[in-house]
């Protein structure tokens, strides 16, 4: 090893360097300084090498090997991809012209003097560098000279206007950059005198600039938006807005991304969104920003705003809207039930204090509901609680025909085979059988699934309704009419023949075992038990095994 190599820099307790302290002492104040005092502690040990301990610098190996190329005349080339790491490290060091003429400092502040001439790419990559030194560059002014920079490339049309305007209530960023730089101030002022010297031609679109800038880190991004003065509840800039929900989408399928990091950025597109939802996103765009902003630790406020715009427009949203991966373990079930129930509270709760065509609405986001719930029905990990709950969130009002929704409770039992009677009774509740239509009350009663109990009572509502039921939807005026007619009761004595009257007990019994024994016959799975307990209730009646003595139920 070479005798001159008397000095041994411990860098960030990584890397070691060996170097002239003579020679490097000509260009750093900061080692300078180190090296008397480390001469001081070993005056007694003359030929002993010198150990210096340098703790955070900017750049690490790599910054440093580039200073001791510059100080060993090695010749280094200053362009846009490595004068952040130079700028700092000469900042750190102290590399003034007060050691020798045309140090480190003094070249890169005059390169970065340049960044007027610069093409739009030049200033991005720069920028993007800046992320391996960012707390010193932006300690430094570094980051706000060239966000300005940034700022001064983008074309000045109506919309980007109004995102510049949002930047006058923050002065503290802006004061914060001048007062380290003056530059800073003269970058905004010198783009309105002169046209960018990149042609944009090509691009017609106020966002030609959403995938450069997607390049950056998030601090960057959020040194950005607080320059702007658009930061949380600030933004009322709907280009910045689109331009985050951009930047946020691309950051969704990284792995590796902390979601931390992202959750300023994610309220702050919230806010923006709520502040232009009902003018600028529509139903089904809502759901996309939902979807994007949900993989980030959005704030509570946050999520409540969005949720509520969502949920006063829910009557435009489609089948494939509501179904919305649940995010975790699959034991919470395929999608994501509990976001819809709050969307129908919210739905529900303005259309209470709404008027006009709200029953229309409502009518419209009943029939969306059921469709939802025979989708979700399969779920298995889906809960009869969950799915009354989502059922029996809208008023009675919202359906014209409870059909669909027991279409979703029979999917939902053919779904869940060991589901007990207990929980299928439980289920059938959120069902209005004065709302049935005869062909689906009939189904009903056939269904094997469905407890006899339930069977009865919506039969029972059927007869002793004043209100009349169809055979199905286009046969409702004819029905209508002959509803009470001698030749209707005597082709279909559906229980019509005692309206009027009082079920006795004995009658009810008499129709529960027809229920039960239909149910057998249909299905195939009734095991050996059940048919001698209906057979055994037969003969403790006094009842005979013709059918005939049983009320006819089609």
């Amino acid at each position: 090893m070479s005798l001159c190599c008397d000095l041994q820099i411990n860098l960030n307790n990584q890397f070691t360097f060996f170097v002239n302290q003579d020679l490097i002492a000509e260009y750093s104040g900061f080692l300078r300084k180190m090296i008397k005092q480390s001469n001081k502690k070993k005056k007694n040990h003359k030929n002993s090498r010198i150990i210096i301990e340098v703790e955070d610098f900017p750049g690490g190996s790599d910054g440093f090997d580039l200073v001791l190329r510059f100080c060993y005349g090695g010749g280094i080339s200053i362009d846009v991809s490595n004068v952040s790491i130079l700028h700092c490290s000469s900042v750190f060091l102290e590399m003034t012209e007060k050691l020798c003429s045309s140090n480190l400092l003094l070249r890169t502040e005059k390169f970065l003097e340049g960044m007027f001439y610069w093409s739009w790419n030049d200033i991005v990559l720069c920028l993007k560098s800046c992320e391996q030194v960012f707390l010193h560059a932006d300690s430094y002014g570094l980051v706000d000279k060239l966000v300005f920079g940034v700022l001064a490339k983008i074309p000045q049309n109506s919309d980007v206007s109004h995102v510049f305007s949002s930047s006058s209530p923050s002065s503290s960023a802006s004061a914060s950059a001048s007062s380290q730089s003056p530059e800073t101030a003269m970058i905004r002022s010198y783009s309105d005198k002169r046209s960018t010297s990149r042609s944009f031609s090509c691009r017609t679109s106020n966002e030609w600039w959403f995938d450069d800038m997607s390049i950056l880190g998030p601090k960057i991004i959020e040194k950005l938006i607080n320059t702007l003065g658009a930061h949380d509840k600030n933004n009322d800039s709907l280009v910045l807005t689109k331009f985050l929900l951009h930047y946020l989408k691309t950051k969704v399928p990284n792995k590796s991304t902390n979601k931390l990091e992202y959750s300023g950025l994610a309220d702050t597109a919230v806010q923006g969104v709520v502040f232009a939802a009902k003018t600028a996103f529509s139903c089904r765009k809502m759901f996309w920003v939902l979807r994007v902003l949900s993989g980030f630790s959005i704030s509570k406020e946050s999520r409540i705003g969005l949720e509520r715009v969502i949920g006063e427009m829910l009557d435009q949203a489609t089948l494939d809207d509501l179904l919305i991966p649940a995010g975790g373990k699959g034991e919470k079930g395929v999608y994501d039930v509990d976001l819809v129930i709050r969307l129908l509270k919210v739905f529900v709760r303005i259309g209470n204090t709404e008027e006009g065509d709200q029953n229309l609405r409502m009518r419209r986001i009943g029939k969306l509901i059921d469709k939802y719930l025979r989708e979700i029905s399969p779920d298995q990990n889906l809960k009869v609680s969950k799915f009354l709950e989502v059922a029996e969130s809208l008023p009675d009002s919202a359906r014209d025909w409870f059909d669909g929704l027991y279409r979703a409770i029979d999917i939902y039992l053919e779904s869940h085979p060991k589901l007990s009677s207990e929980d299928r009774t439980k289920l059938c509740r959120c069902l209005n059988y004065k709302k049935l239509t005869l062909d689906t009350c009939k189904q009903l009663a056939k269904n094997p699934k469905i407890p006899p109990n339930i069977a009865v009572q919506a039969l029972k509502s059927q007869q002793l309704s004043n209100e009349t039921r169809p055979h199905s939807r286009e046969d409702k005026n004819k029905v209508n009419k002959i509803w009470n007619s001698r030749k209707y009761l005597e082709e279909k004595p559906i229980l019509v023949c005692l309206k009027g009257f009082d079920m006795s007990e004995k009658f009810e019994d008499d129709l529960m075992m027809n229920l039960e024994r239909k149910q057998w016959n249909n299905s195939e799975k009734v095991s050996k038990e059940k048919k001698s307990e209906v057979m055994s209730r037969s003969v403790r009646h006094g009842h005979t095994h013709s059918s005939s003595s049983f009320p006819r139920l089609c």
